[in-house]
């Protein structure tokens, strides 16, 4: 299944919520800035990454149906969280929106969700929950280790119990068969 290719937000200010959006996302990589006309001639701003990967949109309400501070366990999205590529920049990111006045709920801190799970959760303007987390790379570890595995594998003789070379033996053998 491939990632969200984007989410549109509808914000009651769109001057306001853009520049609280560019503040949180251009440090999570959402450098580019796009703008269209949506379906009923509204101005849709996006923010996307670079070289693709999703986008964020905003667009400003015009329906007074849901009340504002937005409700969280009304139908609809809980909260929206953006992965950090760092516990550091969860810190960053979390100590400058502090700065700037956001509405942080709790954080940075490491919760117990999953192991290594390092979080700031916080509100933007119109009262939506957001989260910047950062997880340890465990897809990319167990990648390492499945190809370790099958490298292991191609190596050992799978019914003798023979033992893996060493690096010398190894860099020895890889010298003397040639190209």
């Amino acid at each position: 299944m491939e990632a969200i290719d984007h989410l549109d937000l509808v914000v009651t200010s769109l001057q306001r919520s853009l520049s609280f959006y560019r503040a949180l996302l251009e440090p999570l990589g959402y450098v580019h800035v796009g703008e269209i006309e949506g379906e009923r001639g509204e101005r849709v701003i996006y923010l996307s990454r670079h070289g693709g990967g999703g986008s964020v949109s905003l667009r400003e309400c015009q329906s007074e149906a849901h009340p504002t501070p937005y409700d969280r366990y009304a139908v609809g999205i809980h909260h929206i969280a953006f992965a950090a590529s760092s516990r550091a920049r969860v810190d960053e990111l979390g100590a400058r929106l502090r700065e700037q006045g956001a509405e942080i709920e709790s954080g940075p801190l490491e919760y117990e969700y999953t192991p290594g799970y390092y979080a700031v959760f916080l509100h933007d303007p119109d009262g939506i929950k957001l989260e910047i987390v950062h997880r340890p790379g465990e897809r990319d570890l167990m990648r390492r280790v499945q190809e370790l595995e099958a490298r292991l594998e191609q190596v050992l003789p799978v019914d003798t119990g023979a033992t893996a070379p060493s690096p010398e033996q190894q860099y020895r053998s890889s010298r003397s068969s040639g190209p």
